[in-house]
């Protein structure tokens, strides 16, 4: 089965784009849209290579199925009922995921495994009304101030998180695990030059690339409250907002860490102000699959003819929620087989594909549809 998305995340802030989003426009051997690489671009290959197949020689070389949704950028709430109540229709051997990438333009990666996800909304409401700051300031709690300090006990100052019980069921990383993604080179300028940062920051005692792959995190994606427009507006807000997520790694549950932060919120609630936390209907169950799968086995062989080089064994970082979703109800192990790269600013204005990934997803689709029907 072959699985793909074709939603989005928004593509706010609009004016940042050079082009519009949903107009795709090519530019010096690249494809410029919002999703053109997660999903859409990704997701096309697929489809035209079992086109072409079909087209040029009136049958596919193996029996395949398509599962393509719109709802894996808020975490596939309404897949898991779908899959449960369709298993025979669904049934298969393996996977196909076009959701993932390449390690870069000359460089193959296969993937190990991707990491979980939980996520919670704070809202914190303090008076009824904004409140003029010279009259009321220092005698009413802010409820801005009020949700800093929550988010600040979230972590210590060297980037581990602080909320009771979140590493508890953390799988502990062998040496085999780290010696293997250790192989994978790692050029720290080249790193920092993808994110635009001075510095690299983490969990103290584990590499970036582990940090990125194999270990969990806590971030705040969002906050807003009090004015937000130019200039000065003397006010103390009414209300205040943040939205977390957190990447989970294997044997975290997205159920129980979101209730963890949800009980921590609430413990450590400053006075004076009313202090929501509700979880978030997304969620995902982090999944590994063995190294030495006979998918990955094809799918490394196939990449290596293209590439004319072995492809890293990678843990990727990002979520992809049918991963786990396939293995629980269908027993069947997904095999990311994607042509973006990370770095084509997926979610971010001024998302891209490279044309050259898009000719080897094609030439990759149709020598591992034949290997598989072999």
């Amino acid at each position: 089965m072959v699985y793909g998305h074709f939603d989005t995340q928004p593509v706010d802030p609009v004016h940042l784009w050079d082009s519009p989003p949903f107009e795709p426009a090519i530019r010096e051997g690249r494809i410029y849209a919002r999703g053109v690489s997660d999903d859409k671009g990704n997701m096309f290959i697929p489809i035209i290579v079992a086109e072409a197949m079909l087209k040029t020689g009136g049958s596919l070389p193996l029996n395949l199925k398509f599962l393509f949704e719109g709802q894996e950028e808020i975490g596939s709430p309404q897949l898991p009922d779908f899959i449960s109540a369709n298993k025979k229709l669904l049934a298969c051997d393996m996977v196909l995921s076009s959701d993932g990438a390449q390690w870069a333009e000359e460089q193959p990666m296969t993937v190990l495994g991707t990491r979980g996800l939980a996520a919670v909304f704070i809202d914190v409401r303090g008076p009824d009304h904004d409140l003029h700051s010279g009259t009321y300031g220092g005698t009413i709690a802010n409820p801005i101030h009020a949700l800093v300090h929550i988010l600040d006990t979230m972590h210590d100052r060297d980037g581990k998180i602080t909320v009771d019980g979140f590493y508890d069921d953390v799988r502990h990383l062998t040496d085999e695990v780290r010696a293997k993604f250790a192989e994978v080179p790692y050029d720290e300028a080249q790193y920092l030059r993808e994110t635009g940062s001075s510095l690299t920051f983490g969990e103290p005692g584990y590499t970036t690339y582990e940090r990125a792959g194999l270990r969990p995190t806590l971030e705040i994606n969002g906050m807003h409250g009090g004015f937000q427009g130019d200039g000065l507006k003397t006010v103390l807000p009414a209300t205040a907002h943040a939205k977390i997520s957190c990447r989970l790694v294997a044997d975290q549950d997205p159920e129980k860490i979101a209730d963890l932060l949800v009980k921590h919120i609430r413990r450590i609630a400053p006075q004076g102000v009313e202090v929501t936390a509700t979880k978030s209907r997304s969620g995902a169950i982090p999944y590994l699959i063995p190294p030495d799968h006979a998918g990955l086995e094809a799918a490394s062989s196939v990449l290596r003819r293209i590439y004319g080089k072995d492809p890293y064994q990678v843990y990727m970082g990002g979520s992809i929620p049918t991963n786990a979703l396939f293995l629980e109800y269908l027993k069947a192990y997904t095999i990311v087989f994607a042509f973006g790269h990370l770095d084509e600013r997926q979610h971010s204005p001024n998302e891209f594909f490279r044309v050259s990934g898009y000719e080897k997803g094609q030439k990759g689709y149709g020598l591992l549809f034949q290997r598989l029907g072999q």
